[in-house]
């Protein structure tokens, strides 16, 4: 099944064949299968769960959330709390993070093989597709054995979401370019958020200081992958594609970003949270919104790349409030004035 926003008779993409020579990105996928062969983790193996300084304890610091790197831990009213406070929202808030990067994982596993299943014999995408999946089943594994060693039921995604995630893997082969700018909207905000915390110093929980090193070490892999298909599928598609899917790619990020993000309701009853408090954090605080123009500089860098940025898609961006510089490379770090 095509349509004329993602495929289209004319325009349906066809993956490379195992013995295409005709340019780098059949090389980048033998690299990067080469890559989940020879450099891969278990989060049973590689993590030391029971290790003393692992362990969940009460009225840790280590859980307070970062000013830096957290929309909740810049806020105001965040720090405005005693300290015991902001150990219970900090454990929670991670928790919950945790939970959200599961849900997500588990709809990409049922995307990838959904997309998977449709390809050719000698597509080379295949392999790469069921490392990435495969690498995907040990986060959500990880991410799970982290919620339950905090002790914090949380729920993950808002509840919309979540009722809709049985249907979001079909994308992978109704409109697959679609499906993997939702790839890059749900990969690129926590890859942003996670190498924040690392690069800030924060005094992270061991735990889930652990968690976060793995899950940056092997995203840069998937990310980079999605990237490189949708630079070698995009451009070959007719203009009015192009221009449709243009209009849709801002959209799409803007949504999953807070999807992960955002806390859920769950969240802002159980902490008693002010609606004026919430809307401060996601997305009126002027550091809220300088997150939200930053999250997004590398698939900016991608648009540019892919023939997506034209004065129409950029308006949306910008009412979207994601605008801004593009990335001049993958995972540029934020350069602040001293």
């Amino acid at each position: 099944m095509t349509s004329t926003l993602d495929g289209g008779k004319a325009q349906k993409y066809v993956p490379a064949p195992a013995d295409d020579e005709s340019g780098d990105y059949a090389q980048l996928l033998d690299d990067l299968s080469d890559a989940s062969v020879r450099r891969n983790f278990d989060p049973y193996i590689d993590i030391d769960w029971d290790a003393p300084h692992m362990a969940v304890v009460p009225n840790d610091p280590r859980w307070v959330l970062s000013t830096e790197a957290d929309p909740i831990g810049r806020s105001d009213w965040y720090k405005s709390l005693p300290l015991e406070k902001q150990i219970e929202v900090g454990m929670w808030r991670q928790a919950n993070v945790a939970k959200v990067g599961l849900q997500f994982e588990s709809i990409l596993i049922r995307g990838l093989m959904q997309y998977s299943f449709k390809l050719p014999n000698g597509a080379k995408e295949f392999r790469y597709t069921t490392h990435e999946a495969k690498e995907e089943c040990n986060h959500t594994l990880m991410f799970q054995e982290f919620v339950n060693r905090s002790g914090m039921d949380v729920p993950g995604a808002k509840l919309g979401h979540r009722l809709i995630s049985p249907f979001v893997p079909l994308a992978s082969t109704i409109f697959p370019t679609i499906f993997f700018f939702g790839v890059l909207g749900g990969e690129e905000p926590i890859d942003h958020i996670q190498k924040d915390f690392l690069r800030t110093g924060s005094k992270l929980h061991p735990t889930m200081a652990a968690v976060m090193q793995l899950h940056v070490a092997e995203e840069a892999r998937h990310i980079s992958f999605a990237h490189n298909l949708l630079r070698e599928t995009v451009p070959a598609k007719g203009r009015i594609q192009r221009f449709l899917l243009s209009l849709v790619f801002p959209i799409v990020m803007r949504v999953l970003c807070g999807a992960i993000v955002v806390p859920p309701k769950e969240f802002q009853r159980r902490f008693d949270v002010p609606d004026s408090v919430m809307k401060e954090m996601f997305w009126r605080s002027e550091d809220s919104k300088a997150f939200l123009h930053n999250v997004f500089g590398d698939v900016r860098m991608l648009g540019d790349q892919c023939g997506l940025m034209n004065p129409v898609s950029r308006r949306i961006w910008k009412a979207m409030g994601i605008d801004g510089r593009s990335s001049r490379f993958r995972s540029e770090p934020l350069y602040r004035a001293a």
